[in-house]
């Protein structure tokens, strides 16, 4: 379980540091998590201990929020006098997503389609 956290952490400091080295555009975390997602590509798949640990950890994922819910409440009177701007992000954000997954999911089944058809001649 050591191991398996130790190689997750040294993921993400290794895509902290990238990021302040290349100064890219990308949150550190997001760049580690990629880093650890080609390790366990180039290994084959998931090893027990580093899925027990994975595992472990989204079981605590809701202490996670707590930070984001003081913040809220330390920024409280910026959400009020904000709301619309910051509703309207919300609803345009997710209009877009959805718009973006419908068109990837209906391009993956195209191309599943496809290829079943290929298979098939």
């Amino acid at each position: 379980m050591l191991n398996a956290l130790t190689l997750i952490l040294a993921c993400q400091l290794s895509g902290e540091i990238i990021t302040q080295l290349l100064a890219a555009p990308v949150p550190g975390p997001v760049l580690g998590m990629l880093l650890l997602l080609f390790w366990i590509m180039l290994r084959g798949g998931i090893p027990d201990e580093l899925g027990r640990a994975a595992d472990i950890l989204l079981g605590q994922l809701s202490l996670l929020f707590v930070p984001a819910g003081v913040g809220v409440m330390l920024h409280w009177q910026r959400l009020q006098a904000e709301w619309l701007a910051i509703a309207v992000a919300l609803v345009i954000g997710t209009l877009i997503t959805l718009a973006i997954t419908a068109l990837t999911m209906s391009g993956v089944q195209y191309a599943l389609a496809r290829l079943a058809r290929r298979r098939g001649a």
